[in-house]
């Protein structure tokens, strides 16, 4: 019985995808380590992100308020509006929604970048030099990535608390001190650790993905387009699924 095409297409997909991370992973350790990249690709990835991660984070702190205070209010329970918001955001919401915001921004800037340097025969160009593309493209962006994404989920959260705050203060008179000391005082360090290891994944997701679809991408100018698109793709899905094994994982050892 022969196998589908698609399946065998699929089965070379992900041994590639298996060979380019053993790659990045044996380069790690390599001396000569591109720090210039790295702390430049830190730059592009987190400081130029901050301003769109920042709006996103006090805007979806600001709508959860206003959306949750009256059904909380019909039952009552309208003092329980903050700790909710700080449970859900740094819990879930928060980090989900800003690794796909960095998957839409990040992912594709790099996989429309590596896909341009490999058109335009770049890449080719440093390995006839003598010089290690996987090394200086790769293993700096993927590293960035997985520096960044965190540091920007953590700041996220806190606007989302802000936005929250400015959220109650429409129709409720709350004081910052009371407001931040409901908010922090239903979370746990079990609620901020699982969540911060996830957005590591995700980081980690993020750049490996736009920089295999921008490393292997095809020869001609579409190709670029292509690399950029299947990047955001595929890296939104791998959010969703280790968001899907994170949150099983916890709930394990959160009940064990």
């Amino acid at each position: 019985m022969q196998t589908p095409a698609i399946l065998t297409k699929q089965f070379v997909a992900t041994g590639d995808q298996m060979i380019f991370m053993s790659s990045f992973f044996r380069n790690i350790f390599r001396p000569g380590f591109e720090w210039n990249e790295f702390l430049r690709q830190c730059f592009i990835i987190g400081y130029k992100s901050f301003s769109l991660v920042g709006i996103t984070g006090f805007i979806l702190g600001f709508v959860l308020t206003l959306q949750s205070e009256p059904t909380m209010k019909a039952f009552g329970a309208e003092s329980f509006v903050p700790s909710m918001v700080a449970i859900s955001v740094i819990r879930e919401i928060g980090p989900v929604i800003i690794a796909l915001i960095c998957a839409g921004k990040v992912a594709s800037s790099i996989g429309a970048e590596l896909g341009s340097m490999k058109v335009s025969e770049q890449i080719d160009a440093m390995e006839v030099s003598g010089a290690n593309p996987v090394q200086y493209l790769v293993v700096t962006r993927i590293l960035a990535c997985v520096m960044m994404v965190p540091l920007l989920t953590l700041m996220a959260d806190a606007l989302a608390l802000f936005g929250g705050f400015a959220a109650s203060n429409i129709s409720n008179r709350i004081t910052a001190t009371l407001y931040f000391s409901k908010a922090f005082s239903a979370l746990t360090f079990t609620d901020l650790v699982p969540a911060v290891l996830k957005t590591i994944f995700f980081g980690f997701a993020i750049g490996f993905v736009g920089c295999y679809k921008g490393y292997n991408s095809d020869r001609g100018t579409e190709s670029v387009g292509i690399a950029a698109n299947s990047a955001v793709v595929a890296a939104s899905l791998w959010i969703i699924m280790l968001d899907a094994i994170a949150v099983q994982l916890t709930s394990v050892f959160a009940y064990n």
